[in-house]
């Protein structure tokens, strides 16, 4: 007994309190650290000698037509060290401005110039804006359209573009529930991998989004990388709710939700688009993206509808469903029309990747238990077929809205 006793003492672990010395201990390398920092901030890493000129960089954030004969530019500091603005050319001519609130700006510091110029209706214009040392921070105007104001029937005008683009194809696309009930296991199994392929494309397609927007950010946000970490985090996430329910089997309907839902952050992004191509004064880009994405949309009701062609939801679920998907492009429409921000678009478009990789990994559990209930391997004619052709509609859908 007194034998058993001491080896279960001396397999119980001990804990061990944190006493101040240990705090100490804890934050001893990160005040070392700032005293380091500190040294190499004052002697410049003893090289002061072979310093070179000041690093200056601006980045143009937006540029707006508010008036006539106003031209408002938001800018932001992502260099270094702050940056002053004295001087703003037009055309390369230079034009009285203002700054607010200064036109020296601190380091990831903002500033809006509004420049009094005749800004001329539909021509081009290039702006630029001289540092204090010469440097050119350039812009442009490709069509001059007065920027617009919030308004009801305008506010109304994109909400319907929205509509048309979100609401409308998504609805069409679920109409084919009716008849994708009737089809047989095998032709389903094909459709939810055509949903695979689908859900595929549109992380690409969102990835890619997101990239884009990222590229106009500042420097200091890192655009690429923010975007992979946000979608990987979402990713995990996701996940890792799901796997808190692995000892159930995953809900048909929970998958349609989870479609919705990735489907919807990606077509806010396509509103997005479409807004801030009105905005600009491109009407002619926007009717195009209009009617590029009506068409491109219509298949992603299908990818929505499949999971759950075997159970009957009841219409209060199909129209959560349409309005999951479909509504972000109604906000999307008036987010970039009225009020674009470029680090917001970024970040939902990242979340958007990993909520469709998420749904991407459902569906394909989906499709490699129906695969198992026909004894067939999980690729296999059917599967391969579906995937394929899930990509193929949505390649050449797209065509429409590329340029």
């Amino acid at each position: 007994m007194s034998s058993q006793s001491s080896s279960q003492e001396t397999s119980t672990p001990v804990r061990r309190s944190m006493s101040g010395g240990a705090w100490v201990l804890a934050l001893a390398p990160l005040i070392l650290l700032g005293v380091v920092l500190a040294y190499l901030v004052v002697t410049g890493g003893g090289l002061t000698e072979l310093a070179g000129p000041p690093v200056e960089q601006v980045s143009i954030q937006r540029i707006t037509l508010p008036d006539a004969g106003v031209i408002q530019v938001e800018v932001v500091n992502d260099g270094p060290q702050e940056v002053t603005i004295p001087q703003v050319q037009v055309d390369d001519a230079y034009f009285y401005f203002e700054a607010n609130p200064s036109t020296t700006i601190p380091r990831l510091g903002r500033a809006t110039f509004t420049i009094h110029y005749p800004w001329v209706k539909d021509e081009a214009h290039r702006i630029a804006l001289v540092s204090s040392l010469g440097a050119l921070f350039e812009g442009e105007i490709p069509v001059a359209v007065a920027t617009p104001h919030t308004s009801f029937n305008l506010f109304l005008q994109f909400g319907l573009v929205g509509l048309y683009v979100g609401v409308v194809p998504i609805g069409l696309g679920l109409l084919w529930y009716p008849f994708m009930r009737r089809l047989s296991k095998a032709a389903m199994n094909f459709i939810l991998a055509l949903t695979v392929g689908l859900l595929v494309y549109l992380a690409i397609g969102t990835w890619l989004d997101a990239n884009e927007f990222a590229a106009e950010l500042p420097a200091f946000w890192q655009g690429v990388p923010m975007v992979l970490f946000i979608a990987l985090i979402t990713l995990g996430v996701l996940l890792a709710l799901g796997g808190a329910r692995r000892d159930a089997e995953t809900s048909a309907l929970g998958v349609a939700y989870r479609i919705a839902f990735g489907i919807g952050l990606h077509n806010l992004g396509e509103g997005l688009a479409i807004g801030a191509a009105f905005a600009s004064g491109e009407a002619a880009l926007g009717t195009f993206l209009i009617l590029g994405f009506t068409l491109h949309n219509i298949t992603e009701g299908v990818g929505i509808a499949a999971p759950i062609v075997q159970r009957s939801p009841g219409i209060r679920h199909f129209v959560l469903l349409l309005l999951i998907a479909g509504g972000p492009a109604i906000f999307g429409t008036w987010i970039g029309g009225f009020a674009f921000d470029p680090v917001l678009a970024t970040i939902f478009l990242a979340i958007g990747v990993g909520a469709i990789l998420q749904v991407v990994w459902e569906v394909s559990k989906l499709v490699a238990r129906d695969a198992a209930k026909q004894r067939q391997p999980l690729v296999n004619w059917v599967t391969l077929g579906g995937v394929v052709a899930g990509l193929a509609l949505m390649y050449f859908t797209a065509f429409m809205v590329k340029f």
